[in-house]
């Protein structure tokens, strides 16, 4: 009987290990969904997001912009699809999942981290960016007077030979592990040979930055909108305006402000209303005045306006359009963060695998905690302000 009741056991015991090992990750993945403040529904929802668009580490959803941003694309392009995109649950859940996005690039641009490329190890994966060529795979051999790296592939071939490579200008991405991504721009000095291998010669850099630094979540457009003064006081946010405004020209946009061009002279700390349509979504931006640039010689205001009021489906339009929106560089940026921290990711769980230990507990000791910023990431420090006198006489005058 005592022999029956210890094999029951020992199946049991072994039934909970196979159970944790096969489901750990997702256990680990709901925990820490739970400890960032979403609800079971939307962790589900976004295990199933992390999954189908291939997350190698589901988890790095909770602490990568970048997987973040993968798994906001796809959640738009569902609800779009299945008709949902403008229930009030699904920008809500839009809305969360943007803040903690901007929660996650604040947290990472607080810590401290390289400052030289002196400080780079030898074996350090790089991704280079040479403008209007794209982006090219290296690591280093050797760091010593010069940064010595492998002649850069682009897509397993060699596309540039080394010595077309002297003197260019490019810009080095990389991922620190258990850190973040970082970026120096830097000369390439020669070509050469190193312990049998083509290399080039990089020039060193004192001006390490955290890649995110490059990341804004405001964006340069070029959108036609329509301007009104407001002289009283709001209470229908929704009413859309029938007749014409002032003509004004968005140049710069985030979900809390604007940089606008008006012809005229502005004027600070008035309120305004602007209306325009970002991917056919019709925006209505209430905005106050914070600072003007005016030029005389031409006679036109450069505004500077901080948002006090947006419909949170507008505000979510607004993040998407800002999200995928960004010039070929910081395009070029993300692909080459996005390859360098799932290849540390993939690096880091062979490497628990060879030495035995969970891959998913290395993970969690790696991964610093994401803590709540007190700034304002879409706080725009520009102004605006507009005189109605001058207004009316257009952009283009």
């Amino acid at each position: 009987m005592s022999i029956l009741i210890i094999s029951l056991g020992l199946l049991v015991l072994l039934l909970a290990i196979w159970l944790l090992k096969t489901f750990s990750t997702k256990i680990n993945f709901f925990a820490t969904g739970l400890d960032q403040k979403f609800t079971l529904g939307e962790i589900s929802i976004l295990w199933k997001l992390a999954k189908i668009v291939d997350l190698e580490e589901p988890e790095s959803l909770f602490v990568s912009t970048a997987a973040l941003t993968r798994c906001i694309s796809n959640l738009i392009e569902t609800s779009k699809r299945e008709g949902t995109e403008g229930s009030l649950e699904t920008q809500n859940f839009l809305a969360k999942l943007y803040k903690f996005r901007t929660k996650i690039e604040l947290a990472s641009e607080n810590r401290r981290g390289l400052e030289s490329s002196k400080a780079l190890s030898n074996g350090q994966k790089l991704r280079l960016i040479l403008k209007g060529s794209g982006v090219f795979a290296s690591r280093i051999l050797n760091n010593s007077r010069d940064l010595i790296i492998t002649i850069p592939i682009q897509d397993g071939r060699i596309k540039i030979p080394p010595e077309d490579w002297k003197d260019k200008e490019i810009s080095v991405y990389l991922w620190r592990k258990g850190d973040a991504g970082y970026v120096f721009d830097t000369k390439v000095l020669a070509s050469g040979i190193f312990l049998g291998q083509n290399v080039l010669y990089l020039a060193h850099s004192n001006n390490l930055f955290r890649a995110q630094k490059r990341k804004s979540i405001r964006t340069e457009c070029h959108i036609p909108a329509q301007l009104y003064i407001i002289k009283e006081t709001v209470t229908e946010f929704e009413q859309v305006e029938t007749a014409p405004g002032f003509k004004c020209f968005l140049e710069d946009i985030s979900s809390d402000g604007a940089l606008i061009r008006v012809g005229g002279k502005g004027v600070n700390n008035i309120q305004v209303k602007l209306q325009f349509e970002i991917d056919d979504t019709l925006i209505l931006m209430y905005c106050l005045v914070r600072s003007v640039e005016y030029n005389a010689a031409n006679n036109q205001s450069r505004l500077h306006l901080e948002c006090l009021h947006i419909e949170p489906s507008m505000r979510n339009a607004i993040l998407s359009f800002v999200y995928k929106v960004l010039p070929e560089d910081q395009k070029n940026a993300e692909v080459a963060l996005s390859q360098l921290e799932d290849e540390q990711k993939a690096d880091d769980k062979k490497a628990a695998e060879e030495s035995g230990q969970n891959a998913e507990a290395a993970s969690e000791n790696e991964t610093k905690p994401v803590t709540e910023s007190e700034e304002n990431s879409y706080n725009i420090e520009i102004p605006t302000a507009i005189d109605p006198e001058f207004l009316n006489e257009g952009v283009d005058k």
